[in-house]
């Protein structure tokens, strides 16, 4: 009776990571098809970026780990057009998120907080507007930032991870202030135009 309670239970966790492990795929495949959707691609860089495949870590310019995982997206100077998108917060194991020289516009997500692995965030020659939202400085794993050469507003953030940052990864944005210094410039959440 025990070793058939035994095989149940090894034949339920079986199924279990059978299942659960196209799911996590197809959420983050979702996610970054969204992304392909977002933009114009005129180098057919996101071609092979096919939503009926259940697994993204066969797209070009995607890095999965060994459990079929997103941990890096590397689409640097493609020549994309378009705006990133919330989803993009879904990819939780996401380390580096490579997206320098594009034509990218529009803010900088607020869903970025939900990349808690992220160790590097390059978004450097955009055009992207807004401001960089406070809540990216409680990523605790980023140790390398670029929002260089954009149209960023605001005040820059100094808490968190932001207070290891130079103001070399904030250069050549004219609307963006700081940093933030406590209690003598407040941080500007999202009004700047």
């Amino acid at each position: 009776m025990a070793m058939h309670n035994l095989v149940q239970a090894l034949v339920f966790v079986a199924v279990s990571f059978n299942t659960l492990a196209p799911t996590v795929a197809n959420v983050e495949g979702d996610a970054l098809y969204a992304l392909r959707r977002s933009v114009k691609d005129p180098k057919n860089v996101l071609k092979s970026w096919d939503p009926t495949l259940v697994d993204p870590c066969t797209w070009f310019h995607v890095t999965c780990d060994a459990d079929n995982r997103v941990t890096r997206l590397d689409l640097g100077n493609a020549k994309l057009k378009g705006r990133l998108v919330p989803e993009l917060g879904k990819l939780e194991r996401l380390q580096y998120l490579e997206l320098y020289m594009n034509n990218l516009e529009g803010s900088i997500p607020e869903e970025i907080r939900g990349l808690k692995s992220l160790v590097s965030l390059d978004l450097y020659h955009n055009n992207l507007t807004g401001s960089i939202p406070a809540s990216l400085s409680k990523l605790s794993n980023l140790n390398f930032l670029d929002v260089s050469n954009n149209d960023l507003c605001g005040t820059i953030p100094t808490t968190g991870s932001f207070s290891k940052f130079s103001e070399e990864s904030f250069k050549n944005n004219s609307r963006l202030e700081g940093p933030e210094l406590m209690g003598f410039v407040r941080y500007d959440t999202g009004r700047c135009k």
